[in-house]
């Protein structure tokens, strides 16, 4: 990532990494839900690795994390992806800049929230994580068993600052914006966390 956005106004090919990123993140949205933001998602590790030690860990606003303003940017964003290729659709090199614009001017406001709310507030907008949230956020749920002591060091150690406890009479986590990370799982002392096992 960090390599496209220095690179790739002088080479703008570089972008489609970029357009890479994003179909992983719609084919693995079916599959499991947000499970690529959590794991494979460049933008989400430097966030997690360089910006966390540095940034507050504050909550992030219950509107941006509702779906109506996440369409609202998810279609935004999309709009002025197409609107922009649309300029000249024959170019390779100018696909490649609209991507590369993109993943700029979204990494910008990225760090700006994670500098003002939360190392992971872009995350809770990204119109990517949006689309995976709704192709398949209810797959993988994180399992919660009865052992849980409500005692919130996995809400803690969540990079999305979920509420997990809470849905301990139910069993399993209903978030649909959990990122299928490990980190709730490490921080549990109950050891009552866990992904469900894999049907044969």
């Amino acid at each position: 990532m960090l390599i496209t956005i220095a690179l790739g106004w002088k080479y703008p090919l570089l972008g489609f990494s970029v357009a890479a990123a994003m179909a992983t993140g719609m084919v693995g949205g079916v599959i499991r839900g947000r499970y690529v933001c959590g794991n494979l998602c460049p933008r989400g590790a430097f966030f997690d690795r360089i910006i966390a030690p540095l940034a507050p860990r504050g909550k992030v606003p219950a509107f941006m994390r509702g779906m109506p303003f996440r369409l609202v940017v998810l279609a935004a964003l999309m709009g002025f992806m197409v609107w922009r290729i649309a300029q000249n659709p024959g170019d390779l090199n100018h696909w490649g800049f609209v991507f590369w614009t993109m993943c700029a001017v979204t990494t910008a406001v990225g760090l700006g929230l994670a500098f003002t709310l939360h190392p992971r507030a872009w995350c809770a907008i990204c119109p990517m994580g949006t689309m995976q949230n709704l192709l398949g956020g209810h797959k993988l749920r994180l399992q919660i068993a009865a052992s849980c002591r409500s005692c919130g060091k996995c809400e803690t150690a969540c990079p999305m600052n979920l509420s997990i406890a809470a849905d301990k009479r139910l069993g399993a986590l209903q978030d649909r914006d959990c990122l299928k990370c490990p980190e709730c799982i490490a921080a549990c002392p109950a050891s009552a966390l866990k992904w469900p096992e894999a049907k044969s």
